[in-house]
C-alpha cells in the first residue's frame, strides 16, 4: 500500500513537472514573439521616417568696398581695402514620414547664416536696466511643412501647407550640389523671393516624361519691394501670419524625354497692391500691382558634362503709382520704430539670365572614377530695374558676372568649392553731361572676389 502511494505521487509529480515545464516553454515564445513583433514595428517606423538636409559653410574675400554708399558715389571708393567674411549661408535639416496609403509628411527647417539669437543683460551703464541684445544675426525660418496624398501611384497629388513655388531654377533646385557658385546664382537670388516658399496648395504630378504642379498662394506685398532686389522681399511677412488680401497662381512644368536633359517651364501672376493692413486711400482705387513672371531654364548631365541655364522676365503693373505711395508713405512714417516696409521706388521690369558649364576631370581617370572634379565657368546678367520711370536713378542695378572656379566632391553628399567671380558694370549714361556736372554719373567700380565653400546635401535616414 505504501509503495502504491510513492509510486502515484512520483507520476503525479512528473506530470506536474512536465506541465510547468510546457507553459514556461509557452510563456517564453510568447514573449520572444511579442519581441519580434516590436522589432518588427520599429523596423517599420524606421523604414518610414526620412531624414536629411543640406548645408554650406563659405569663406569669401571681397577687392572692393564694403560701404553702402558704394553705387551713389562710386569716385570715392576705387580705392578701398578689400574685406572677408565668414559665412553659414544655408543649414537645412528635413524630416518626413510616409504614413501609408499615400499619405506623406514633409518639413525643412532653415538656420540662414547661422540663425539668430538674443540675450537679455543688466547694464550698468543704464541704473541696472535689463535689455535684450542682438547676439548675431541671421534668420531661422520653417521652409516647407506639407501634408501630401498620392494618387494613383503618384501621378495624381494634392499637398497642402508650407511649400516651395518652383517659379525659376534656383527656386525649383535650391540645393548646393545643384549649382556650382559657392553662393547661390546670383540673379534669380535677387530679383525673386529664394528660396520662394508660401503657405499654399498644390497639385502636382508626374505622366511618362513629364512633371507638373500648380499652385494657389497668397499674393505678395508689393510695400516690400525695392529698386534693387525688385520683389525678393514680397514673399516675407512682418506679422505672425501672412496677409491673404490677394491671391496668386504659379506653375511648372519639365520635361525628361532626351536621356540627360531636362527642360522646364514656370510662371506666376498675382496682384501685389493692398496685400497688407494698411488701407490705401480712395484715389489708388484702380491700382492693382499685377505681378506675372515667366521663367524658362534648362540642366543637361551627360557624357561628363554638366551644362545648366536660365532665362527669366517679369512685369510689374502700377509700378509708378504704387512707388509713389511708397515714398508718401516713407515721408510719413519714416521716424516710427519698427516700421518693417522698404518704401522704395520699383521698376516695371525685371530680368536674369544665366549660362554655366563644368566637366569632370575625374572621369578621364579610372582610379577616380568614384571621386568628381568639375572645372567650370559661369557668365549672368542681372537687372532689377530693366525700365521704369526711376530706371536713371539706378543704373547700377544692371550687373554682369562671371565666376571660374573647381567643385570637388569625394563622394555623392559633400562638395568642397572654389571659385574667383567678377561683378561688373555698363559704363553710367550721361546723356552728353559734362564731366564736371553735378549731375555726371561716375563709372561703377568692378567687384571681384574669391570664395572657398564646403557643403552637404543628402538623406542620412
Amino acid at each position: 500500500m505504501k509503495r502504491a502511494v510513492i509510486i502515484l505521487f512520483t507520476i503525479h509529480f512528473s506530470l506536474f513537472t512536465a506541465s510547468a515545464q510546457d507553459v514556461d516553454a509557452m510563456t517564453g515564445a510568447t514573449q520572444q514573439a511579442e519581441k519580434t513583433e516590436k522589432k518588427t514595428e520599429k523596423t517599420d517606423i524606421l523604414s518610414r521616417l526620412h531624414i536629411g538636409g543640406y548645408g554650406e559653410a563659405v569663406m569669401t574675400r571681397n577687392f572692393y568696398s564694403q560701404s553702402f554708399n558704394r553705387y551713389k558715389k562710386p569716385e570715392l571708393y576705387t580705392d578701398d581695402k578689400s574685406h572677408g567674411r565668414f559665412d553659414l549661408p544655408h543649414v537645412v535639416l528635413n524630416l518626413g514620414y510616409d504614413f501609408g496609403k499615400g499619405w506623406t509628411l514633409g518639413s525643412e527647417i532653415e538656420f540662414e547664416h547661422g540663425g539668430n539669437g538674443t540675450a537679455v543683460e543688466i547694464e550698468a551703464e543704464e541704473a541696472g536696466e535689463y535689455e535684450a541684445e542682438v547676439e548675431k544675426g541671421g534668420e531661422v525660418n520653417i521652409e516647407q511643412f506639407w501634408i501630401n496624398k498620392a494618387f494613383a501611384g503618384g501621378k495624381f497629388n494634392i499637398k497642402a501647407g508650407e511649400i516651395i513655388v518652383p517659379v525659376g531654377y534656383s527656386n525649383a533646385h535650391h540645393e548646393p550640389n545643384q549649382f556650382f557658385t559657392v553662393y547661390r546664382p546670383e540673379g534669380e537670388a535677387t530679383i525673386m523671393p529664394n528660396t520662394w516658399h508660401q503657405v499654399g496648395l498644390s497639385l502636382w504630378g508626374q505622366l511618362k516624361d513629364w512633371r507638373y504642379e500648380a499652385q494657389l498662394l497668397s499674393g505678395l506685398n508689393s510695400e516690400s519691394f525695392t529698386a534693387e532686389n525688385f520683389v525678393h522681399y514680397g514673399a516675407t511677412s512682418p506679422y505672425e501670419f501672412k496677409v491673404a488680401n490677394n491671391y496668386a497662381g504659379a506653375v511648372r512644368i519639365d520635361n525628361y524625354s532626351v536621356k540627360g536633359l531636362r527642360v522646364g517651364l514656370s510662371g506666376y501672376y498675382g496682384y501685389t497692391f493692398r496685400n497688407t493692413l494698411r488701407t490705401p486711400g480712395s484715389k489708388y482705387d484702380d491700382v492693382t500691382g499685377a505681378l506675372g513672371i515667366v521663367a524658362l531654364d534648362f540642366s543637361l548631365n551627360r557624357w561628363n558634362w554638366i551644362v545648366r541655364g536660365n532665362i527669366d522676365y517679369a512685369h510689374f503693373s502700377d509700378a509708378d503709382e504704387i512707388s509713389a505711395y511708397n515714398q508718401a508713405n516713407w515721408t510719413h512714417h519714416k521716424y516710427q520704430d519698427g516700421n518693417p516696409h522698404h518704401y522704395s521706388n520699383i521698376g516695371s521690369n525685371a530680368v536674369a539670365y544665366a549660362i554655366e558649364a563644368g566637366y569632370n576631370v575625374f572621369s578621364q581617370i579610372p582610379k577616380l572614377k568614384d571621386e568628381k572634379l568639375f572645372v567650370f565657368g559661369r557668365y549672368e546678367h542681372y537687372n532689377t530695374m530693366a525700365s521704369g520711370t526711376y530706371k536713371s536713378l539706378y543704373q547700377y542695378t544692371k550687373k554682369y558676372r562671371c565666376a571660374f572656379g573647381v567643385n570637388y566632391s569625394p563622394m555623392k553628399q559633400i562638395t568642397i568649392k572654389g571659385e574667383y567671380s567678377y561683378r561688373f558694370f555698363e559704363k553710367p549714361n550721361n546723356n552728353g553731361l559734362a564731366s564736371d556736372s553735378p549731375l555726371y554719373k561716375q563709372p561703377y567700380n568692378n567687384e571681384p572676389s574669391v570664395s572657398i565653400g564646403v557643403t552637404y546635401s543628402g538623406w542620412f535616414l
